[in-house]
This record gives structure tokens, sequence and C-alpha cells, in this order.
């Protein structure tokens, strides 16, 4: 839907940008050492942003034994698996997108204004230390505040107490809602910080180098562009699973049948 539409717009232009590195560092703009560097970290961070949103935490959950007549039925383990990232991209759009305000506000003055409201205005402009802080502050914040959103280790927790599910040495109930909020609490501090370090890329190079095409190996562009392929990806194997299962049974009917 509406995230193949802002994937497509962001994929068509890395060859731009691509090609806008290429010709800085042929032009002598950048030297040689920076260019290869600087797509060699590209290609980390891409492999830095897969792993970290693929990783999880799982917690081990446990189903007590119930005796029905004379059968044995329960006593299965599964695990409720808790992202790292639990919020995704939404933490940098909406820091993104608070920080357009002052700076757009600023931006009405057209250069006129008081000595302070310029700085200010330069402060808030993207690749300058006031922006970088402000930006990694509000990420963190919006981390801590989508992950309660989604998350509600309580109604988690009086679920599984209803089904008779426990996570093995932690009472049922409050005990375990707190064992989910601490976990998820210490797993939202790494998502946070793995935020905070992959959309300052972009600002870093900008602020450095003025390299406007850092935009796209980093920040919110390359995190979308993650995150809708591996979505994609994961909704291509499920359909295919899906299909494969489907022949099977088509198979079996058409030889039981024939029997």
């Amino acid at each position: 839907g509406s995230s193949l539409i802002i994937f497509s717009g962001i994929v068509s232009a890395f060859p731009g940008a691509i090609a806008s590195v290429l010709q800085l560092g042929a032009t002598g703009g950048l030297s040689t050492g920076f260019v290869i560097g600087f797509f060699i970290m590209a290609l980390v961070v891409v492999a830095f942003v897969v792993f970290m949103e693929r990783a999880q935490r799982r917690v081990l959950i446990q189903y007590p034994k119930r005796q029905v007549g004379n059968r044995m039925f329960g006593g299965d383990a599964s695990h409720l698996p808790m992202k790292v990232n639990t919020s995704g991209v939404i933490p940098p759009i909406f820091a993104s997108s608070l920080l357009l305000i002052p700076a757009t506000i600023v931006g009405f003055s057209h250069g006129t204004g008081p000595a302070w409201l310029q700085f200010l205005a330069r402060q808030l402009s993207n690749g300058q230390p006031g922006y970088m802080i402000l930006y990694a502050g509000l990420i963190i914040f919006f981390s801590y505040f989508y992950t309660a959103v989604v998350f509600n280790p309580e109604e988690t927790a009086d679920n599984l107490k209803k089904y008779g599910g426990f996570v093995p040495g932690i009472r049922p109930g409050a005990n375990t809602a707190k064992y989910f909020d601490t976990v998820l609490t210490r797993l939202t501090t790494i998502g946070a910080g793995y935020l905070v370090i992959v959309c300052l890329i972009p600002q870093f190079l900008i602020g450095q180098f003025d390299l406007a095409a850092g935009y796209y190996f980093g920040g919110t562009s390359l995190l979308i562009v993650v995150s809708v392929t591996m979505d994609t990806v994961a909704q291509i194997q499920s359909h295919l699973l899906a299909h494969q299962y489907e022949g099977l049974i088509r198979k079996g009917r058409g030889r039981t049948r024939t029997r």
C-alpha cells in the first residue's frame, strides 16, 4: 500500500545519490578513500539495520498439563517474541516532523529578525549540533512513548494468566507484568540507541562534509527501505508456503479419490 509507494520514491532516488557521490569523487570534491569508505559504511549500516530489525528477545512461556478424562493435554512451551525495536520507524518520523515546526516558524523572518533568532535558525538546520541533540532526544522520547502504546505488559500478563500460561520462575499476574515491563524497558533502551545512531549518520555527513546524498544511506529513508523490504519478503514467503501446502492438500485429495 502506502509503504510501497514511499519505498518506491526512496529507492528511485538511490541511483542519483550514488551518481552524485561518484561525481564528487571524480571531480576531486571528495577523496577516493572517502568515497570507498562511504560505500563500505553504507553496506555496514544496512547490515546493522537488518540485524537490529530482526533482533528479538524470546520470553519462554510454559503451559501446565491438564487431564481430561484419561488423556493429558497441555504441558507445551512457547515463546513470546519481544522485538528490540518495537516502535519501528515511527520515532524518527515524529521527531523530524516536530523539528520542522520551529524551523518553519523561524524561516518566516527571511533573515531580517534579531541575532538570537538567526542563531536559532542556524542551529535548527540539518547537520547542526542543536538539531542533532533535539533530534536524538525526540527519537528517544517517542521510542518509549510509542512502545508503551503498542505493548501493554499488564494486558499481556492478564491474557497469559487467563489461558493458564506463565513465565518459569515468575508468578502470574502482577509479577509477570512487572517482568515484562523490565524486559521491555531494557529492549527499548537498546532500540532507541540504535535508532539514534542510524538517524544521526546522515546529519553527521551533512554537517561535516555537506553531503546531501547521506540522506539515502541512513536515517528514516534507510529504515523505511529495510523494513518494507523485510515485510515484503516475509509476505512472499508465507504466500509461497501457503500455495505449496495447498498443492499438497490437492494431491492428497486426488490420491484418496483414486483409491
